[in-house]
């Protein structure tokens, strides 16, 4: 039986669709991973190539990541992975350090006891995740986790410039599991059980403490293994 008209078209949709959301979460996870390399070029030609399907599907999903920051398309339609900024990591790390402590000390003052359970959730899968050392899910669950906690302070600005650092931030991350061969010590994971703890019983005090701590081991971590690694070294030039 042919499938013609309307219920063809919703079909062929259907299928560009899925076609595009293939392509998303395959050069997603790439972008995230390091595996493609911050400014190289993405070819739209050979994207459909490998996946087997024509361009539309391609620049649907490369507006998506676009969307995200991942990938820049500059004037004349060439399309490239994100550069990461490195020449101005201090001014980030300053602004995310801030940032960490601001929407945490928040949390503490103004969660719910709803916040804390959706808060509580995502701990649960970061130990999970770290424990399965799927570094693509920690960096996504890490991600969710702050963010929750930054829109549990009740302020929506700050919630949302905290969001925005932390999706800049998450090929840094990729950098920061690198550095312990993926194997995230348990004394850090902690750290995210002690953040929880001090914004459930609504220690302000403790909570900018530790989220302090938290930020600072970060940030150390990443300009250690930048610091050792040659090639990423030669990009920075600071």
């Amino acid at each position: 039986m042919t499938v013609t008209g309307p219920e063809q078209a919703d079909q062929t949709k259907r299928k560009r669709g899925k076609g595009a959301g293939a392509v998303y979460d395959t050069l997603r996870h790439e972008i995230l991973n390091l595996t493609l390399a911050p400014g190289s070029p993405i070819d739209e030609v050979r994207l459909s190539e490998r996946f087997g399907i024509s361009r539309t599907p391609i620049r649907e999903a490369l507006v998506k990541l676009a969307g995200e920051g991942l990938v820049v398309t500059l004037a004349n339609r060439f399309t490239l992975v994100a550069p990461i900024d490195f020449p101005n990591l201090p001014q980030f790390f300053d602004a995310l350090t801030l940032m960490y402590r601001v929407t945490t000390r928040l949390a503490a003052a103004n969660r719910t006891p709803d916040d804390v359970a959706v808060i509580r959730r995502l701990q649960d899968a970061y130990a999970r995740a770290v424990e399965a050392r799927d570094v693509a899910e920690m960096i996504e669950v890490n991600r969710n986790f702050h963010a929750a906690i930054a829109r549990a302070g009740n302020n929506r600005y700050y919630a949302e410039l905290f969001e925005r650092l932390l999706d800049e931030g998450r090929r840094l991350l990729r950098l920061y599991y690198s550095s312990f061969n993926d194997d995230l010590p348990r004394a850090y994971l902690q750290e995210h059980e002690d953040m929880v703890q001090a914004i459930e019983r609504q220690d302000i005090e403790a909570a900018d403490r530790i989220a302090e701590a938290h930020a600072g081991q970060i940030v150390r971590q990443i300009q250690a293994y930048i610091t050792r690694d040659s090639r990423l070294n030669a990009d920075i030039r600071l």
